[in-house]
């Protein structure tokens, strides 16, 4: 039922959108702005479910804790860049969204170090014994 509400809110925000655009108004990025911002909040009030989820299987695993905050980091990071580059891009600075990508990329690789590191230790023992 929430996937419906979503659904309409996002088809309300681009049929007033549209609607702006016909007669030239500059409120256009601001109904795309106020649209996506209200889906993204409501969505973070969903997160506790997911956050749940991966703590339990994470208790199932049997795997480090840190390593769950660096896949909710991760999460986190691809979320905000890919929203911002959206509205970046939507409101036609295409340059900017790129960077935004690529700024993000660089991120979850540097927040992903420690796993890598984690795992060239593992090949490594696994290739010496």
């Amino acid at each position: 039922m929430d996937m419906i509400k979503i659904a309409c809110l996002g088809l309300s925000g681009v049929m007033m959108g549209l609607l702006l655009r016909q007669v030239k108004s500059p409120l256009t990025e601001v109904v795309s702005l106020c649209t996506c911002l209200l889906i993204i909040f409501y969505s973070v009030t969903r997160l506790e479910f997911v956050l749940d989820l991966i703590e339990t299987a994470g208790d199932y695993l049997s795997l480090e804790e840190s390593y769950f905050r660096i896949l909710m980091k991760i999460v986190g990071i691809t979320y905000i860049a890919d929203f911002s580059a959206a509205l970046c891009r939507d409101a036609g600075y295409s340059a900017v969204a790129s960077q935004i990508e690529i700024f993000g990329k660089i991120s979850i690789l540097a927040v992903s170090s420690p796993i890598l590191m984690a795992l060239l230790e593992t090949v490594f023992s696994f290739l010496e014994g």
